[in-house]
């Protein structure tokens, strides 16, 4: 069970409901996906301070990096392997706890302890997925899967090519 994450005297679901219209606000007018990628990674790692927070993009069968805050991050990931290529072969969001007890996790980085992935689409087909790790387990719940996934329904067609 995911603590309750309370920052600057703000819950998560306080935190969220805030910066969801200003993340739809800033990708409103632009129309450059990868510079839209970039704006909400950044915006969820600063009013989060995840360990690392960014997006994966379909590229010719392939999940390829796109924009990220954080460390070095795995450049390509096949389809099924790991939390990101799991939660593109099925199609929905998925939160680990606890990624050392999930199968075939890809330890991008050994500091990563807990990760939610929420794919995003075009046309009906999974064009990337948003990535975010924790280095503290535990980190994400209901309320993530529930503010991501409303996040990535308002912003999908600014994001995807």
């Amino acid at each position: 069970m995911a603590e309750k994450l309370i920052i600057e005297g703000n819950t998560k679901e306080e935190l969220y409901a805030t910066m969801l219209p200003q993340i739809v606000s800033v990708v409103e007018l632009e129309d450059d996906p990868v510079a839209n990628m970039a704006n909400v990674a950044a915006c969820i790692q600063e009013t989060f301070h995840f360990w690392w927070t960014g997006f994966y993009r379909v590229k010719e069968g392939v999940l390829v990096l796109g924009p990220f805050q954080g460390p070095l991050a795995c450049t390509r990931i096949k389809k099924g392997r790991g939390v990101c290529g799991t939660a593109w072969q099925e199609a929905k969001t998925i939160v680990v706890p606890d990624v050392d007890k999930f199968p075939g996790h890809i330890a991008c980085s050994s500091a990563s302890r807990s990760e939610i992935v929420v794919p995003f689409f075009k046309d009906g087909e999974i064009a990337g997925v948003l990535d975010i790790d924790s280095e503290k387990l535990n980190t994400f719940d209901d309320t993530d899967k529930l503010w991501l996934g409303k996040l990535i329904s308002a912003i999908s067609e600014k994001i995807t090519e």
